[in-house]
């Protein structure tokens, strides 16, 4: 299971859960196989992180699509722009930023505590998807890195189940399922090339623009 088939599968699983929210709100199933594809992408931004040759630009990338996306998600979602509900790559971004903030705490003389706080309470205040607990998610899949993969699992199963526990959300604890799939990753890339790389990126504004012009007419 190398990166481009986790990518695949929580692509595939996101679809879905959009899918279910916009057109088939009522039925469950579209929700549960979504909740597959967020720790996924969690996971994969910590891998991303770890790996990037240009952690600048990565960020970059990030916050340029999630301004890209806001308007279409806004649209699927809600009919148009709606600033109460952000998008989930602003999500990633602030996780992205959190760990960086963690793995350089010397240097901005910075504790943990303060760097969890302040990235949750900025998603909380901006809305974003998933909101502060995918900043969770997040930091749970990047503080545990280091374990050997049975234990690094275990302990994000456990966090995530309480954290899903503490919100309330039944559904959200199907997440759960993308740790057997996560488990999996061979630690390879898989092929790669840059307009691979953009399809993933592209692949979200574009499905949720699609999904509007489809309820619209």
């Amino acid at each position: 299971m190398n990166v481009l088939l986790l990518k695949l599968i929580a692509l595939t699983s996101m679809i879905i859960d959009h899918y279910g929210a916009i057109f088939q709100n009522n039925i469950n199933i579209y929700r549960i196989i979504g909740r597959i594809a967020f720790p996924i992408y969690c996971f994969l931004l910590v891998e991303g992180y770890i790996h990037t040759k240009n952690l600048k630009n990565y960020t970059l990338r990030l916050f340029i699509f999630a301004l890209i996306s806001e308007l279409p998600f806004d649209m699927a979602f809600y009919g148009g722009l709606d600033l109460k509900h952000q998008n989930v790559f602003f999500t990633l971004l602030i996780g992205l930023v959190a760990i960086y903030l963690l793995d350089h705490k010397e240097k901005y003389n910075i504790k943990n505590g303060y760097i969890f706080f302040f990235s949750g309470i900025l998603a909380i205040i901006l809305g974003v998807d998933y909101n502060f607990i995918g900043i969770i998610y997040i930091l749970t899949f990047y503080l545990s890195k280091d374990y050997p993969r049975e234990v690094r699992l275990k302990r994000v199963a456990l966090i995530l189940f309480l954290t899903n526990l503490a919100t309330l959300s039944f559904i959200q604890q199907f997440a759960l399922l993308a740790l057997p799939i996560i488990h999996y990753y061979n630690g390879e890339l898989g092929p790669k090339n840059k307009p691979l790389q953009m399809l993933f990126y592209t692949a979200y504004p574009l499905h949720l623009l699609i999904f509007y012009i489809i309820k619209s007419i």
